[in-house]
């Protein structure tokens, strides 16, 4: 399988007990500078939500390679694509609003 990079917010975590903390999964592939600037405003934008973000380089698997391609970097919640190749800043805040 792919390499993976898992980044997890700094602080005590989550207020409500009763609530959900998503790891979201960037799509991306080494020296892709659209890859790193959505990394980035991603992982700034989860700050202290309690979300996590993991990063799977698709060169490092096939299977992800054939899938996806040139079409990095993509933004997905499980199975739910979020955004692709830019941060859709409505997008995000839609997603973040839904899964606080």
């Amino acid at each position: 399988m792919g390499k993976t990079l898992t980044l997890y917010p700094q602080g005590a975590g989550r207020d409500c007990k009763d609530a959900k903390a998503s790891t979201l999964t960037l799509y991306t592939r080494a020296g892709c500078p659209l890859c790193e600037e959505m990394a980035t405003e991603v992982h700034a934008l989860i700050a202290g939500t309690g979300h996590g973000l993991a990063l799977l380089d698709v060169d490092a698997d096939p299977l992800l390679k054939a899938k996806y391609g040139w079409e990095v970097p993509l933004l997905f919640d499980g199975d739910t694509e979020i955004c692709r190749h830019g941060l859709s800043l409505p997008a995000i805040q839609a997603w973040l609003r839904s899964n606080p």
